[in-house]
């Protein structure tokens, strides 16, 4: 087994992933680990094709949104400059801030999720997450944490469709419970106390 490992952050918006990801890849400087810390959509330019479309500049449907991702993760996995499976042959670990199960979410929310795994059944065969850690939060906290935090609002940040991407969250993590290592931490503690509880699950790995 290799001693580097690869990590997917989860968790619907506000949760406190990112902030989680960098306290982490932090952390593991410390102790002497090489740490790539990356996220998706990625700044390739078909990551920026999709923020486009969530700042509303762009029109896409939900279909077309999920087909980029796929596209924009298979590239995030196996570009030869920065790609992830390329850092891990380099020997980092590397820390993701969302990954597949975030597309299972928030595409599956609103297109066939079956239809999601499978497209992305092929990111998933190249490269499992040695842990996904997913943050739970309620939505409506999402919400005022979004509202209190930044100063523009995507399309799809709302209470209605961020009850939609928990409720498909917890279906989708349900279906793949048995081929993916997932632990779920509760969002609401301080960001100590949750960056504590995510070494604890970590530092297993190593």
């Amino acid at each position: 087994m290799r001693k580097n490992k690869f990590i997917a952050f989860e968790g619907i918006d506000g949760c406190g992933k990112s902030t989680q990801a960098q306290l982490l890849k932090e952390h593991l400087q410390s102790m002497g680990h090489q740490v790539y810390l990356t996220h998706e959509p990625t700044d390739s330019h078909i990551g920026s094709i999709i923020r486009n479309i969530f700042k509303g500049r762009i029109a896409g449907d939900h279909k077309t949104i999920a087909g980029l991702f796929v596209a924009d993760r298979l590239d995030h996995l196996q570009n030869q400059t920065n790609g992830i499976l390329k850092k891990i042959e380099e020997g980092y670990t590397v820390i993701c801030d969302r990954y597949y199960l975030s597309s299972y979410a928030y595409q599956g929310a609103h297109v066939n999720l079956n239809w999601v795994i499978e497209a992305n059944r092929l990111s998933a065969e190249l490269l499992r997450p040695d842990l996904n850690i997913y943050i739970d939060i309620a939505p409506e906290i999402s919400m005022q944490r979004l509202k209190k935090g930044r100063s523009d609002i995507e399309i799809f940040e709302n209470l209605q469709n961020l009850q939609k991407v928990k409720a498909a969250y917890n279906k989708a993590m349900e279906l793949v419970k048995n081929e993916e290592q997932i632990i779920h931490l509760n969002g609401n503690q301080t960001t100590d106390e949750l960056a504590n509880e995510v070494w604890n699950e970590v530092q297993n790995l190593f």
